[in-house]
């Protein structure tokens, strides 16, 4: 919004140079005044610039020295925009992105005239078909999700809405994903921002997540409160739990959310006080090792009525996967599902060294924890799921043929609500509305156009046949 209005602010100058001069030969001497007072300005601008020492380009370069911060400002638009080719964007390319928006809008999808990208180049991927194909699907393929442990079984969608929290998002946009996965019938989870009235309002599928915070069933001290819970998890949308270790965008980290952004509806979904930070601590505080956290699953799965309870993790040492397997083993309690997160995920904000360097991708942690669960003989029991950079049906079957049982999605789902990939999420000033609890920015998302492109997404990529 800031360049937006930066760049109208020097087009109004430069035209305000530009009539002023013509207004000068037609309108009298006067207007010559007006230059005088634009010249001044500037002058005093080139002053400033010579004694400030905050920036040595300035005092290098007085005036003209700006334009370089400007044009640093707008450089991810003009990057965006007018240089990158159609396959080099990220963290998703303008190919990927176009198809998602086409999809949401149910529109047309197709690309004429072959692939762009170089089909022989190292580290292409590509699927082999058969040459018998069937026809799709007339009904979405769904998943059963619940070990032989579980008493409340959940038939899953192969795609679904993957863990972005209230606060995070903005309430228009919680409602416009929950009203399209009610449509679609697949889940929508909650993130670790406790489960709010906007996840319940139009009556869809949910995985509530637990975080290392127990947001939303939380004691005054910060521990998990076990009576709260239980009323929450027993709600008939709750369809299943998730115990959250860690998450592809900041694996090992915890988070806060500033004092001032806690408004008075996530100081109510949260359980936490106005006018202190939320802290989401790096650990749980209920369990420390892989046998307390078997513990604390049967504990979960116990309150919540028997539904399926899973965790939900960014694969970092070998050792940490192979110890939960043993956990299991030991102590006879399974897990009914894990959900991967790769370190490519992330809608959350994080330091840069957290995003590009920390982490297990999700090829590479899939396969791990497929393989392991295989080498424990509990493969058979518990359905892996996959998150991250999950946005068509090639991306689906691939997580498949690596592992996965089904798969859970953000950016993409953020996109099918309206996102623009403008990487201000952390900021509060996502310009369409979606990250943002600004009320005049979130306005601009209306819940039931947006809710039916979410639907439309989901349903041309991973519902009934899926679209390769």
């Amino acid at each position: 919004m800031m360049r937006i209005v930066v760049l109208l602010f020097l087009a109004v100058l430069f035209s305000g140079f530009v009539v002023t001069a013509i207004l000068a030969g037609t309108s009298g001497e006067w207007v010559w005044w007006i230059l005088v007072v634009l010249t001044g300005l500037l002058v005093l601008l080139g002053i400033r610039d010579l004694l400030q020492k905050k920036h040595a380009i300035l005092r290098n370069f007085p005036i003209v020295g700006h334009a370089r911060y400007l044009f640093e400002f707008i450089r991810p638009e003009i990057q965006q925009y007018f240089i990158e080719r159609n396959t080099d964007g990220r963290p998703f390319n303008r190919d990927t992105r176009s198809l998602i928006y086409a999809r949401a809008k149910g529109a047309d999808s197709h690309k004429a005239f072959g692939t762009e990208l170089n089909v022989n180049e190292v580290g292409h991927e590509y699927l082999l078909h058969s040459a018998a194909p069937v026809a799709p699907a007339t009904t979405q393929h769904r998943v059963r999700v619940g070990s032989s442990q579980c008493t409340q079984p959940y038939e899953i969608s192969l795609m679904n809405i993957s863990s972005m929290s209230f606060g995070s998002l903005s309430a228009n946009a919680v409602l416009a994903m929950n009203k399209g996965a009610q449509m679609g019938e697949f889940v929508h989870e909650t993130g670790e921002g406790g489960l709010t009235k906007y996840h319940l309002e139009y009556g869809a599928d949910l995985f509530w997540e637990i975080g290392s915070g127990y947001f939303g069933c939380r004691t005054a001290e910060g521990r998990f409160n076990p009576e709260t819970f239980a009323a929450k998890a027993k709600h008939e949308n709750v369809k299943g739990i998730t115990i959250k270790l860690s998450q592809g965008a900041k694996p090992g980290l915890g988070g806060v959310l500033p004092a001032a952004k806690v408004t008075e509806e996530i100081s109510a979904a949260r359980d936490v006080p106005m006018g202190v930070d939320c802290i989401s601590p790096a650990s749980h505080a209920e369990f420390s090792t892989p046998r307390e956290l078997m513990h604390f699953v049967a504990k979960l799965r116990e309150l919540s009525g028997g539904k399926p309870v899973g965790i939900k993790f960014c694969v970092g040492s070998r050792t940490d996967v192979m110890a939960i397997c043993k956990g299991m083993l030991d102590t006879g309690i399974l897990v009914d599902f894990i959900t991967i997160d790769g370190a490519e995920g992330g809608t959350g904000a994080a330091p840069l060294e957290y995003e590009d360097h920390v982490g297990a991708p999700l090829t590479e942690g899939l396969m791990l924890v497929h393989n392991t669960l295989v080498g424990a003989g509990l493969r058979d029991e518990i359905r892996l799921a996959a998150a991250g950079k999950v946005a068509n049906g090639s991306d689906i079957i691939k997580r498949l043929i690596q592992g996965a049982d089904f798969t859970f999605s953000a950016r993409s789902m953020m996109m099918a609500t309206g996102c623009i990939q403008a990487q201000q999420c952390h900021t509060n000033h996502c310009p369409v509305g979606v990250a943002t609890q600004n009320k005049r920015l979130m306005r601009a998302l209306d819940v039931e156009d947006k809710g039916h492109r979410v639907y439309n997404y989901h349903r041309l990529t991973g519902s009934s046949g899926l679209r390769v």
